[in-house]
């Protein structure tokens, strides 16, 4: 017999996932023969900074997306409130193909904490596609003798208020993933925000901060250079790209499975003809191996796009983040 899933059970989850296919997968009948037209470009906004890691990827799959739709694939980069603004932009662009998200983990947890995000991850996109995901690096000073995750976390508990924790962004996937740790823990780490991950680094070098989480790529030199101690990855298993560093089950936090994530979404309502054009253009674009070289070298696992999967994940990931900001309290409401 086949076993039934919480999404399944849930009335609330059934009704989201329902919203989020009927966005990927079923077109407006004015719009049934509808294509992306051929005289315009195809614009990806970036929801960051230019030099992000989402930048980067955006970058990367640009030229070969280019080339699979036969047409100009410009990035624009719209940084602000932790991805608010440019995800805003995005769900309120016509449905006609010509404007995407880069949506990175962020996009979920924003929305979750954030009642002026401005949009709705599952009712206002239409999912095009998951193209990677990978795990997160929990770092601690080399100042002090704890050595693990758990060594900070029994700290935290004796002394609570003294261990600090940067994060690259109030709302973002870093700053709930602390909030996550705390909340099944029972620890009481302080969550310090930056503006990105980089100056967080820097003051977890000089002892002003004890611990954050950023990508591995993000981290390695760092960690090469003895300047910060790798700790756990986020994901429950370990990662070939850091094999001595423990996941998070064997940490002993069996719960605590956390994945960032890299995807392609448009506005709602768009034809799922021209959803299903781009998601093959993507899924040739990563088959390339220069592409493919250079995402699994940023510890990144590649993933088929579908958009099907992609709203399952969606509405998983908000319900996720959406029921920890609700019993814990959590609220970061930063406009723009």
């Amino acid at each position: 017999m086949r076993k039934t899933t919480e999404l399944q059970r849930s009335p609330a989850r059934r009704a989201l996932l329902t919203a989020a296919l009927a966005a990927s997968v079923t077109p407006p009948a004015s719009f049934a023969q509808t294509t992306l037209q051929s005289d315009k470009p195809l614009r990806i906004v970036v929801p960051f900074a230019p030099g992000a890691g989402t930048d980067a990827v955006a970058r990367l799959i640009a030229p070969a997306l280019a080339q699979s739709l036969n047409r100009p694939v410009v990035v624009e980069n719209r940084a602000g409130a932790s991805g608010a603004i440019g995800s805003r932009l995005v769900a309120q662009s016509p449905p006609d193909g010509l404007t995407i998200l880069l949506v990175a983990s962020p996009f979920t947890t924003v929305a979750a904490v954030n009642s002026r995000a401005g949009y709705d991850p599952v009712a206002d996109f239409a999912p095009i596609g998951l193209i990677a995901s990978g795990p997160l690096l929990w770092a601690g000073s080399v100042q002090s003798e704890a050595r693990s995750l758990d060594d900070w976390i029994r700290r935290a508990r004796e002394r609570p208020g003294t261990v600090l924790y940067g994060s690259a962004g109030a709302g973002g996937i870093n700053h709930l993933m602390l909030e996550l740790l705390n909340a099944q823990t029972g620890a009481q780490i302080v969550h310090v925000p930056y503006r990105g991950t980089a100056p967080a680094v820097v003051d977890l070098v000089g002892g002003q901060i004890h611990l954050l989480t950023g990508t591995i790529p993000a981290l390695l030199p760092h960690l090469r250079e003895g300047r910060i101690r790798a700790l756990a990855v986020s994901t429950s298993a370990r990662t070939p790209s850091l094999p001595d560093v423990p996941g998070m089950r064997e940490s002993g936090f069996d719960t605590l499975d956390v994945r960032n994530v890299f995807g392609f979404a448009a506005p709602a309502k768009t034809p799922a003809n021209i959803i299903a054009q781009i998601a093959s253009a993507l899924d040739e674009a990563i088959r390339q191996p220069a592409i493919r070289d250079r995402l699994t070298a940023d510890a990144l696992d590649i993933v088929a796009p579908n958009p099907a999967s992609m709203a399952r994940f969606i509405v998983d990931d908000s319900r996720r983040w959406q029921d920890l900001a609700t019993r814990h309290g959590i609220r970061v409401d930063e406009g723009g």
